[in-house]
């Protein structure tokens, strides 16, 4: 009987230390793989990039609300996530790509998708990613305040 404790003791305790169990990390390659195979563009290779806009095309996947609030490139083709695979059709295949999104999560698959139908993609990057490691974003829009009625 005491043996069976022990047993039941020293189970307990590597679930509860994270050593088995439902949520203990797995060594496997599918839990280390990117979530998208696009090259996550350095602040060095945008600048680079964006030194000639008239050679590339730049496609933000965000949302307009977090365009505006997380800030942009000044010059930029808006396709949210969900409607790139149907506006394959009008976006020109002769630039070479960006994808843009908030992290490069979305820009990520955004930029698999467009090179899995055949567009150049040089890579995705995170606007706010971007940022944060000292490039500059043009485009901030200030939210407005909201209207307040006016007093009787």
């Amino acid at each position: 009987m005491k043996n069976l404790a022990l047993v039941v003791a020293l189970a307990l305790t590597s679930v509860a230390f994270g050593q088995g169990g439902a949520d203990a990390p797995k060594n496997d390659a599918a839990a280390k793989a990117p979530a998208s195979k696009a090259h996550v563009l350095s602040v060095e290779e945008l600048d680079k990039a964006l030194a000639d806009p008239g050679k590339v095309l730049v496609i933000d996947v965000r949302r307009p609300d977090e365009v505006s609030s997380n800030g942009g490139f000044p010059v930029y083709l808006s396709i949210q996530a969900p409607d790139l695979e149907h506006s394959l059709a009008w976006i020109p295949k002769g630039k070479p790509i960006i994808t843009v999104s908030n992290h490069a999560a979305r820009a990520g698959k955004a930029a698999d998708l467009l090179s899995a139908k055949g567009f150049k993609v040089i890579g995705a990057v995170g606007s706010q990613t971007y940022e944060q490691a000292g490039g500059k974003l043009v485009t901030h829009i200030p939210v407005p305040a909201p209207k307040t009625a006016a007093a009787h």
